[in-house]
């Protein structure tokens, strides 16, 4: 019964604890948002905006606003 109970008791300690979660090999910086994906310069995917000029912040930010504006908000939308 000692042995038992022993055993419960160690297994409820066990499970309490954590290991500890570090990354080994440091932080990872993602490239800037608006550098895109393609792989030449000044090339987008098939999944880039029309119009949108790849490492162009500017046109970046202008893009975010008017889908935020036009394409997700709902009292705009028919």
């Amino acid at each position: 019964m000692r042995l038992l109970m022993f055993v419960l008791a160690a297994t409820a300690v066990a499970a309490c604890s954590e290991k500890p979660q570090t990354n080994a090999e440091g932080v990872k910086h993602d490239a800037v948002p608006w550098s895109g994906t393609g792989t030449a310069a000044n090339t987008g995917t098939a999944f880039s905006a029309p119009g949108w000029k790849v490492g162009d912040k500017t046109a970046w930010e202008q893009e975010l606003k008017s889908r935020a504006q036009y394409g997700q908000n709902e009292y705009t939308r028919n």
